[in-house]
């Protein structure tokens, strides 16, 4: 416990300090985030606020992990790969964001460059959780509460390819969330919170769920927790900063590891219901756009665009999403302990 909370204070005051200097830093040098065309206009007047502030969310996350585990703890090559993704991801992210501050326009790196950047960065952690078994003491089943349940066998090849989906799906589907001030970064931190809760179950029922490593895995949930709660500071309306890709494709990197590692793949949809809801608007939009040569289902996708040209006020639309995101949330972590108290965990 003191681990977590060592992790997630370290966190979110590197995170609060370092977001601050990172403004005057971006702010200094003239690196602001361009706006599309395209998108609402009331956006247009954030044009120029600095972005890229995904890497205090990374390093904060970093600091506090390492504070966490040199205090009190033990590193484990399961954490350790899954910072390692979190870290490449974020890398991915911070070219794209680059490009586009450097060529003063909303257009990063291609879209198939970024996917390829993505899918790197998926395999070299499935494959290395599968070549470190005996490090990370891998389940290959398809899981939803624990190891177990279903406890569909998958073998090592159709685990490695359910990892890369889950993986590229997390990173896009958060980064199709981060459209507004501080609404990818508030649902972020309320996933990470339900993370905290399981993986620390987890290790406290280790014959139950069979998870190597979760109170390392607890930990890594709790820096992350504390580095977007540090960020939302500054990134909440009106933003100051914000996360860009770099940040995005980080958080949706480490929310996906830490559902692999922690076995549980089919939960992860309800945890972050937010993003799936925003993703499945996009698809839809473009889906039917194609389909029927030009009709729209949403005033504008990703979802929350919808609600914000339909009249409501920005701070409206964060607001109530944090509260969908928060429901949802807290329906997964309710399945989770749901099903602990129907084996019997409690009796044990």
């Amino acid at each position: 416990m003191i681990q977590l909370l060592v992790a997630s204070s370290v966190a979110m005051l590197v995170s609060l300090f370092g977001t601050r200097w990172l403004i005057e830093f971006l702010r200094g040098h003239g690196i602001g985030q361009p706006i599309r065309e395209e998108g609402p206009k009331g956006h247009v007047v954030k044009a120029g606020t600095p972005t890229m502030g995904g890497a205090a969310i990374v390093i904060a996350a970093i600091c506090g992990y390492l504070s966490a585990n040199l205090t009190r703890g033990v590193f484990t090559w399961t954490g350790l790969l899954v910072m390692a993704a979190v870290v490449g991801a974020a890398g991915v992210g911070l070219a794209d964001d680059w490009l586009k501050v450097s060529r003063a326009r909303n257009l990063g790196l291609a879209k198939g460059t970024k996917m390829v950047g993505l899918m790197a960065v998926a395999c070299g952690f499935a494959a290395a959780m599968l070549l470190m078994a005996d490090q990370t003491g891998r389940e290959t089943t398809l899981s939803f509460t624990r190891f177990d349940n279903p406890g569909l066998e998958l073998g090592n090849v159709g685990w490695f390819v359910v990892a890369v989906l889950w993986f590229v799906g997390t990173t896009n589907a958060v980064n199709l969330t981060d459209g507004l001030d501080g609404l990818a970064a508030g649902a972020a931190a309320l996933a990470y919170a339900a993370f905290v809760i399981i993986a620390f179950w987890a290790f406290r029922n280790p014959e139950i769920y069979r998870v190597e490593h979760a109170q390392d895995l607890a930990v890594i949930a709790a820096a992350m927790l504390g580095g977007c709660a540090g960020f939302l500071w500054w990134n909440a309306a009106p933003a100051r900063i914000f996360m860009g890709d770099t940040g995005s494709l980080a958080i949706g990197a480490g929310l996906a590891g830490l559902a692999l590692t922690t076995n549980t793949q089919l939960l992860l949809p309800i945890v972050g219901g937010l993003f799936v809801a925003e993703t499945v608007s996009v698809i839809v939009q473009v889906a039917v756009f194609k389909i029927t040569g030009g009709r729209r289902v949403f005033r504008m996708a990703p979802l929350h665009h919808h609600f914000e040209l339909g009249g409501w006020p920005e701070t409206t639309v964060i607001v109530r999403f944090w509260i969908l995101a928060g429901m949802s949330t807290a329906i997964a972590v309710g399945i989770f302990y749901a099903d602990f108290v129907a084996i019997g965990g409690v009796n044990r």
